[in-house]
């Protein structure tokens, strides 16, 4: 399946957002946002899911999110 990126807008919102999408059984791993995605905090949270269906639950969740890309 492939992997997406999605830029939070901090490093405590992309705990939560693993912690929660982890409970689920959705895999969620943090990392470095990369330059071209994002700024601010510079944490990115990596999903394999479908990226709009895990928007979805952050923002049911009111976690911040600054946007996406598909993950080398």
């Amino acid at each position: 399946m492939q992997k997406s990126l999605i830029a939070v807008s901090s490093i405590t919102y992309a705990m939560k957002a693993k912690k929660l999408l982890n409970n689920m059984g959705l895999y969620c791993e943090i990392q470095k946002t990369p330059k071209n995605l994002g700024s601010g905090c510079g944490y990115s949270i990596r999903v394999r899911d479908d990226v709009n269906y895990i928007i979805k639950i952050l923002d049911s969740v009111h976690i911040a999110h600054k946007g996406y890309q598909k993950a080398q």
